[in-house]
């Protein structure tokens, strides 16, 4: 059977089309975020009558907005190191342990992926309104830790499978305690899996909004929290200003790992 190149080359150039259309389905709402967010109009309209960046000056004044952006930078900071530390370890004992139930630990461990947030929102906060911790910094520590956890364990695991532990043992034979040896040899050499979970963890706390809301209080909101409450109250060109700024700041975050990513392999 001989192939009609000519009708290939057509199929390609409809693959590549339709591919570019989902893309502009996917991110021209952000772009109307962004264009919203520079609009004269005190409330959201499209297009807007005019072009300003009073909005940005109001976000940044506001310490309402500010306290929210700095709980969330101090959430997630504390989920990204806790995350990257747990994760190493879980990751260690999945990838080089042999014991009954691995797979199973493995699949407990993952579970937060599948399970539907708002389930598990559900569940945390009846579970934290009974121990004391709803509406408080630990609990909303430990609830994005939940959700951070498997992309860490995800991203260092791939990191040790590719990593050759007779390296390891090679340190071991030359006097190296096993820690000393997995922390002097092994850490620096899977140091792109760590920095993929760090970033992956930071970004799943930073933007998470569904556990947010219920882990919330009225003196404790993160930045998206406080653009979905005002999102009801109000219609105010600060929102989006504020939605741009977060979506810029995990557009940086992600050009950095890539760039880390590429450095590494070149």
């Amino acid at each position: 059977m001989l192939l009609d190149f000519d009708k290939l080359g057509a199929w390609k150039w409809l693959l590549v089309g339709t591919t570019v259309l989902v893309c502009l389905f996917l991110l021209l709402p952000i772009v109307f975020i962004a264009a919203l967010s520079f609009g004269s109009s005190r409330w959201l309209i499209f297009p807007p009558p005019s072009w300003t960046t009073r909005w940005y000056g109001e976000l940044f004044s506001d310490s309402r907005w500010l306290t929210s952006a700095l709980t969330s930078l101090q959430i997630a900071s504390v989920v990204t190191v806790l995350s990257v530390v747990i994760g190493f370890l879980a990751a260690l004992g999945l990838n080089r342990g042999s014991f009954a139930g691995k797979e199973l630990l493995r699949a407990l461990f993952l579970t937060p992926m599948i399970l539907p947030v708002v389930v598990l929102a559900v569940a945390l906060y009846a579970f934290f309104l009974q121990i004391g911790l709803a509406g408080t910094t630990p609990g909303f520590i430990i609830a994005h830790l939940l959700i951070a956890l498997p992309f860490s364990i995800i991203s260092i695991g791939s990191a040790l499978d590719g990593f050759d532990k007779s390296i390891e043992d090679a340190a071991i034979l030359c006097g190296a305690s096993p820690w000393e040896a997995r922390l002097r040899v092994t850490v620096p050499a899977i140091s792109h899996g760590l920095f993929g979970a760090a970033v992956f963890s930071f970004l799943a706390s930073w933007d998470e909004v569904v556990l947010a809301i219920f882990m919330a209080s009225p003196t404790l909101q993160t930045l998206p929290v406080k653009i979905w409450s005002t999102l009801r109250q109000d219609l105010t060109p600060v929102i989006a200003a504020a939605s741009t700024l977060l979506i810029l700041f995990t557009i940086v975050l992600m050009v950095i790992a890539a760039l880390v990513r590429k450095g590494r392999k070149s």
